[in-house]
């Protein structure tokens, strides 16, 4: 390369260098279009999706399954996230959502207060209770029949749901 050449790149490189500085410059105006990187990122709300099962005619094990219920839904709404659960009712936890259910109450407020939260009746279990006991098995309005609450438990574990036997 010749120092003739030699000069020409000096001065060009000079030359860029030099409108780079200058305010209004193409580069500076990159840099104040591009928008500035902050520290800390939005996290996605995590969505936690639970199911607990009730197959007992124990006033106990329903109140353990809505006690559970209520403090998973308040753990988590207090990280700002949220909880999906489903309590599927067969066999003998049918009782949990019939008409004389000894938790009606705290369903009825636990579902107005909670959109995210399921009550699952087994549709086999209504229809053998209705034929032991000669009579139609009336449920809570709150009740979502399903045909088979174990089934129910089964497709809710394949997406992904924790399991839950209080």
């Amino acid at each position: 390369m010749s120092i003739r050449n030699w000069r020409s790149l000096g001065l060009a490189l000079a030359a860029m260098a030099f409108a780079a500085w200058l305010p209004g410059s193409s580069v500076e105006a990159q840099t104040e279009s591009r928008p500035a990187k902050t520290a800390t990122k939005t996290k996605a709300k995590a969505t936690h999706k639970i199911a607990i099962q009730v197959s007992e005619n124990d006033k106990n094990v329903m109140s353990r399954a809505l006690n559970n219920t209520k403090n998973l839904i308040e753990f988590y709404k207090a990280k700002g996230e949220n909880a999906l659960v489903e309590i599927v009712t067969f066999h003998d936890g049918l009782h949990m959502l019939r008409s004389e259910s000894p938790v009606k109450e705290r369903i009825a407020v636990m579902s107005l207060e909670n959109p995210n939260l399921t009550f699952v009746a087994c549709a086999n279990t209504q229809a053998n209770q209705s034929k032991a006991e000669g009579k139609p098995v009336t449920l809570l309005s709150e009740a979502k029949i399903m045909p088979s609450g174990i089934v129910r438990l089964i497709e809710l574990q394949k997406q992904g749901y924790a399991y839950i036997r209080p």
